[in-house]
């Protein structure tokens, strides 16, 4: 079930805009608001840049018996009904054994090793569903449409098929028989589920609603150690996310970088460069030892990594141009990675560390002497 909703919240397929316009027309009847008119657009960004352009979010106001508008009125309706199902939800958790540690071992252990050991049924869904879906849809996909966005208007934003996280969670527990929910809160969850599997991000106003299409690209990777499935924004040589209007944002691993990154990386760029982790991504695409030869490193010491048998520590002195003071050591990880390989990786430590194996040791919060003692590390 999570997996079926992890394929719709990475769906890249046109809008089926009829069911979309369908179940948000229902969303405005049920919050006692005037249909819309529906106004489509190519992307996020074009929609945001269509609502300022065009006057459409007002500041939502406080009159009479509470808030008035399509919008507020939406939102409202939708929140009070999630605290209805919360509800229902939380009636059937008892003191379920071993509770105070569910919540790691759900995140930690596949569905069935987490039941075998006690873990309740709800810290399982939460885990499985809710956590597992948001890190991939809300915290990932969405939070990488956002970057493109012009300054942010008045109004509320749904995310459509990267809120599926919300939408999954309850309808596992009633497809599994788990919670029962009113009919009224049945009926907008039904809405909320076929607006997920048809379109992106939506716009609700009076009189009109702006719907942006799903992008026409979106590349994604398992995340390495992860047991739920969880995804990452990826692609080596493209825009991992791109819409119908060439918007696009390019992402290596979960990390968000400049177009530069993937197309064009430099000593000179990466010098320039003031984000440590964009900075990170440049290098580790060209690979540390072209780096170090281009940006001519000096090498300030070398050794043999005790833990490590065959490889070698190199600390250098941090590059000009890179805004913070210290070195970089020069390490090969212990473990390879899911494709065999080991990763060859830099860290910063202080400056007044002049000994590679301090530096190592450093890491670990060891001095040197320590470090050189060590069998294996990982």
């Amino acid at each position: 079930m999570r997996d079926a909703w992890l394929t719709h919240g990475l769906c890249a397929h046109p809008s089926d805009r009829t069911t979309a316009e369908s179940a948000v027309a229902q969303l405005y009847r049920q919050s006692k608001s005037r249909e819309p008119e529906f106004v489509w657009v190519p992307s996020p960004s074009a929609g945001s840049s269509l609502i300022a352009a065009e006057g459409l979010a007002m500041p939502m106001s406080l009159e009479g018996n509470g808030i008035h508008g399509a919008t507020a009125g939406i939102a409202t309706m939708l929140s009070e009904s999630r605290k209805r199902m919360d509800a229902r939800i939380k009636r059937r958790i008892s003191d379920w054994p071993n509770e105070r540690r569910a919540v790691e071992t759900a995140r930690v252990k596949p569905p069935a090793d987490a039941a075998r050991v006690g873990i309740s049924p709800d810290r399982i869904i939460r885990a499985t569903v809710w956590d597992s879906l948001h890190t991939t849809l809300f915290d990932g996909v969405a939070a990488a449409i956002r970057t493109l966005l012009p300054p942010a208007v008045l109004g509320v934003t749904w995310y459509g098929q990267q809120e599926a996280h919300r939408v999954a969670y309850y309808d596992t527990y009633r497809r599994l028989g788990l919670a029962k929910f009113h009919s009224h809160d049945g009926a907008l969850l039904d809405a909320n589920i076929a607006l997920t599997c048809a379109t992106g991000w939506w716009w609700a106003f009076d009189g009109v609603c702006v719907m942006a299409e799903r992008p026409t690209t979106l590349h994604s990777e398992p995340i390495p150690g992860r047991v739920h499935n969880e995804h990452r924004l990826h692609h080596s040589g493209s825009p991992a996310l791109e819409f119908q209007d060439g918007d696009a944002v390019f992402v290596l691993h979960g990390t968000i970088v400049p177009d530069w990154v993937v197309h064009d990386p430099t000593a000179e760029r990466i010098a320039r460069e003031r984000n440590v982790e964009i900075r990170r991504c440049a290098i580790e695409r060209i690979g540390w030892d072209t780096y170090i030869d281009t940006a001519d490193l000096a090498l300030v010491d070398h050794a043999d990594d005790p833990g490590n048998a065959g490889c070698t520590l190199r600390l250098y002195a941090t590059p000009d141009g890179w805004g913070r003071t210290g070195r970089i050591l020069l390490a090969i990880n212990g473990s390879p990675e899911r494709d065999g390989r080991r990763r060859q990786y830099g860290l910063h430590v202080p400056t007044w560390i002049s000994s590679a194996l301090d530096a190592a040791g450093w890491t670990y919060g060891l001095g040197g002497a320590d470090y050189a003692r060590l069998v294996r590390r990982t």
